[in-house]
Parts: C-alpha cells; structure tokens; sequence
C-alpha cells in the first residue's frame, strides 16, 4: 500500500502562485507514476499533470501548460505542483495520485489510479 498526503493549499488572489507538495510513504516502490488531479464543485475530477516516478516525463492538461509545473523528489518520496498566474476556474480540491507498476508515458486518467491522497483545498479569488 502507498498513503499520500497533501499540503499546501490555501487562499489567493488571482495572478498568485501556490506550491502544492504530496508525501509519498508505504510501499513507494511500488510506484509507476503520479499525478496531480482537481475536482471544482458540481464538476468531474480531472487531470492536471502527471510525471514519472524512475525518468521525470511530464505530461500537463491543456488548461495548465506554462502556468503549472510538477516536479518530484525520489529522495524524499515527494511530489510537487508549482502553480502560477492562478485563475478563479483553478479553484477546486487538488488530489494527489499515483499508479502502481509501469510508467505510464500520457497524462493519467482517474481510471489509471490506485492510491489517492485526501486532498487540499485552493481557492482562487478575482
């Protein structure tokens, strides 16, 4: 078993920047890939970006690209999403993922998950 734990989110105007971080602990060897997934009120969980857990590859939604940067630690089993130039629509509960086995080489889908954190809220006021 993997546990993932979120932190960092918070309150924020727009044009503002946050670091979200997700604690990896359990069984990381286990890992392929992590992820990063958001889910606003009323809407579907979706798929921000993902990265590789052994080679780094990224892969971001279209919606994030040149704002959102993730980033991981394997030393210390962490995962980061630098957000910039945040938006009021980037408000939503930030989930941090990660799949078990191969490295998935495409931004991950909610079907491609089998650990899930709890979550961190960001609210992005305009």
């Amino acid at each position: 078993q993997v546990q993932l734990v979120e932190s960092g989110g918070g309150l924020v105007q727009a044009g503002g920047s946050l670091r979200l971080s997700c604690a990896a602990s359990g069984r990381t060897s286990n890992i392929g890939t992590m992820a990063w997934f958001r889910q606003a009120p009323g809407k579907e969980r979706e798929s921000v970006a993902t990265i590789t857990w052994s080679s780094s590859r990224t892969y971001y939604a279209d919606s994030v690209k040149g704002r959102f940067t993730i980033s991981r630690d394997n030393m210390k089993n962490m995962v980061y999403l630098q957000m910039n130039s945040l938006k009021p629509e980037d408000t939503a509960e930030y989930y941090c993922a990660a799949d078990s086995g191969r490295e998935l080489l495409r931004l991950l889908r909610t079907r491609d998950i089998d650990y899930w954190g709890k979550g961190t809220l960001v609210t992005v006021s305009s």
